[in-house]
């Protein structure tokens, strides 16, 4: 017999994504009924046998087929893993009258030109910012900005296609790039533009978060020990809980819950970058989902629930409790791809696991295939996770242990009809 008090969820799933192995683990720990949604096109739906397969980028088809799917059968919350479909869950979670953020506030979330004016207009601290056309002059742009700055896509995410440039000649050969970046993931200036605005100095973090009619209840501040100061802004460490006075972390709470309000935010997960320096704390980005990769792995609440289970518990409605964490400090590190190439063997992986205070190491990256760093790329080759008594012995053990993997990189030879015949 079927269980009539079993919650149902709809997961907006990306078939490569992170998240979607934490979500469902914790789905399952809390006995929900999951409707999966994966982002494929109707032809490739068929062919890889997936029940419902919904094209994110084709909102209005993606919404008019999950509310066909859903309107006769009773869901309590849904949920996109990932930004790509923050839109579509407002919008679905609308018509079937969820608690949810307005379509207007997921815009805002996922586009940072738009996020940038909404921040200004409310008086939230964030870098001055223009934006323009992706075949826009970069040479008389050059002439007008002030340096260094930042030149960075308005829709993508993870860093990618952000570069700092700190001179004329810096900022048309970062434009040119950014441009290709967004071009080879068929962009144009119809569906994306590029941003320059101010480089902030200063010290970086992070804030985990849930809202609640608009509340924010921080779950975790992670510090960035490496300095993001470009040209790149790869992100490596994260430590928690924070080195910062009570006062600042005070701050950094306040003004993320002010950045929220100012884009529309009112319910559910809340995943924050800021900026600190002498004026005190500036939104970077602010998005409506949780933290990226598997760096959630670290984070364990009250009598052992992970970030996953309170963002359910909360979106079907439950109270969120227990949010407490123990007083081990925990960090996770993101492996930085090295350079371009084809990822042959990992070495030292043993080695690394067994350093002090390292919990786990996992490499993501699939073997013999190839590797992109930033900002072209989008992935990281894996994470290493680590506990200890302070947020610096974990940072510590986290270095230790990177030192000791080996990464064997073959460079990628493109294939032409000279080397074809010879290509192994």
């Amino acid at each position: 017999m079927a269980d009539t008090d079993q919650k149902r969820v709809l997961f907006l799933l990306s078939p490569q994504s992170y998240r979607n192995a934490a979500f469902l683990d914790a789905s399952e720990r809390l006995n929900l009924e999951v409707v999966k949604a994966i982002d494929v096109p109707e032809a490739l739906s068929r062919e890889w046998g997936v029940e419902l397969g919904v094209e994110f980028a084709r909102p209005d088809q993606a919404e008019a087929k999950l509310f066909a799917h859903l309107q006769h059968s009773p869901i309590d919350a849904v949920l996109s893993l990932d930004d790509s479909a923050t839109l579509l869950a407002s919008r679905v979670s609308s018509r079937l009258g969820l608690p949810h953020n307005s379509p207007d506030a997921a815009v805002a979330a996922r586009d940072k030109w738009i996020m940038r004016q909404r921040l200004h207009e409310n008086g939230v601290p964030a870098p001055q910012a223009q934006r323009y056309d992706m075949d826009a002059n970069s040479e008389d742009i050059a002439q007008a900005v002030r340096y260094p700055c930042v030149v960075k896509p308005n829709l993508l995410s993870g860093s990618r296609g952000v570069i700092r440039a700190n001179n004329p000649d810096e900022l048309a050969e970062a434009f040119a790039r950014t441009r290709r970046i967004l071009e080879s993931d068929g962009f144009s200036n119809d569906t994306a533009g590029i941003l320059i605005e101010d480089y902030l100095p200063g010290s970086e973090v992070a804030l985990e978060g849930i809202l609640t009619n608009g509340s924010l209840q921080v779950l975790a501040l992670f510090d960035k020990p490496d300095p993001l100061e470009g040209p790149y802004f790869e992100e490596t460490i994260y430590t928690t809980p924070s080195k910062l006075p009570k006062g600042v972390q005070e701050d950094i709470a306040r003004c993320t819950e002010r950045a929220s309000a100012a884009l529309g935010l009112q319910t559910g997960p809340v995943h924050a970058e800021l900026r600190i320096n002498d004026d005190g704390p500036w939104i970077i980005e602010i998005a409506g989902r949780s933290i990226g990769g598997l760096c959630s792995t670290i984070l364990e609440f009250g009598t052992g629930q992970s970030l996953e289970e309170l963002i359910l518990r909360h979106a079907i409605g439950e109270p969120v409790q227990g949010t407490s964490r123990n007083g081990q400090a925990v960090g996770v590190m993101m492996i930085p791809i090295p350079k371009r190439g084809i990822l042959r063997e990992v070495r030292g992986q043993d080695e690394a696991a067994s350093t002090p205070g390292i919990s786990g190491v996992q490499i993501s990256a699939r073997m013999n295939h190839p590797i992109v760093p930033l900002p072209e790329g989008s992935s990281y080759l894996g994470f290493i996770f680590a506990g200890g008594d302070t947020p610096d012995d974990v940072e510590a053990a986290l270095r230790a242990a990177h030192a000791r993997l080996e990464f064997k990189i073959a460079s990628q030879i493109p294939l032409t009809n000279e080397n074809l015949a010879t290509t192994p």
